[in-house]
């Protein structure tokens, strides 16, 4: 990430001036998690900026037709105290376009997205305590075609440097990890590696996953298909782990990233299966969890 230019910092003191001064309007979601909205309202005053307050974990930003400005103030369900744990992460739309994205603290911008940027599925994170969301529309000769909109979650910083970090879902997960994922995660399942589809482009690798037996998810990402009643499911994971198909089941665990299943630990069953009794006899296991 890096800093915008110092030209950069005049636009922010003039919306600032126009927020002190009234020209900003604050604007809540109806369902305190997606906004969705227009700047063909700023029509008459090109330099208006509006105020948005969401209060959810997750959700999505929708500005179609970007004019002016965009402070997103997230404002999660917790205790302000604990804001500091916190990381958040957006991820563009596709074809989001018409604006820059920056971190705004006490008046200083940095660029986060720039508009135009194409990289696939790139996911952008920062700290809380980092800033907020400042989306300015750039000078557009025609904005009839242009939505700048981006998905967000906040997270606990532990788990989200799990999702971003190369070493994290590559390396094999020592066994006290392998029994707190079984207890943590997003989803917990037996099952083998029918068939693996690497995306060289967004550097990613998505594991066909035909389950044996479902512990627990989060989201239906593991569904019955077809008439054979068999349940499977997809679960991303980078490119660079080298994920192959092969033999034998596997006990997947992970979490929930954008709708999206991330792998986390990944032992042999029967690998788990040692572990899981060692702890249990010791009484050491976190949680209990049939792992037959």
């Amino acid at each position: 990430m890096r800093s915008a230019p110092a030209a950069g910092l005049l636009p922010l003191l003039l919306w600032l001036r126009l927020l002190l001064g009234g020209g900003a309007a604050a604007q809540y979601s109806s369902d305190l998690c997606n906004w969705k909205g227009s700047g063909l309202t700023h029509e008459s005053h090109k330099k208006d900026v509006e105020q948005v307050y969401l209060r959810c974990s997750e959700g999505s930003i929708e500005w179609m037709y970007p004019t002016g400005a965009l402070i997103v103030n997230l404002r999660p369900n917790t205790s302000p105290a604990s804001y500091k744990h916190l990381t958040v992460c957006i991820k563009p739309f596709k074809d989001s376009a018409g604006a820059n994205i920056y971190l705004e603290k006490t008046g200083e911008l940095k660029l986060l997205v720039r508009d135009g940027d194409r990289s696939p599925s790139k996911v952008y994170c920062f700290g809380y305590d980092q800033g907020g969301l400042f989306i300015e529309a750039t000078p557009q000769q025609d904005i009839s075609r242009k939505i700048t909109g981006f998905q967000y979650e906040l997270m606990n910083k532990g788990i989200a440097s799990d999702l971003h970090t190369v070493s994290a879902p590559c390396r094999p997960c020592s066994d006290t990890e392998v029994l707190l994922a079984v207890c943590t995660s997003d989803f917990v399942i037996r099952g083998s590696i029918q068939d693996v589809t690497n995306q060289a482009e967004e550097q990613e690798s998505i594991i066909h996953v035909g389950v044996n037996k479902l512990y627990r998810q989060k989201s239906k990402v593991f569904q019955l298909t077809g008439e054979s009643g068999n349940w499977r499911g997809q679960i991303k994971t980078l490119l660079e782990c080298g994920v192959k198909p092969g033999d034998g089941d596997f006990l997947f665990t992970g979490r929930m990233h954008f709708g999206e299943a991330r792998l986390g630990c990944a032992p042999r069953f029967k690998d788990f299966q040692r572990m899981y009794k060692e702890a249990k006899d010791k009484g050491l296991n976190p949680c209990e969890i049939g792992p037959d």
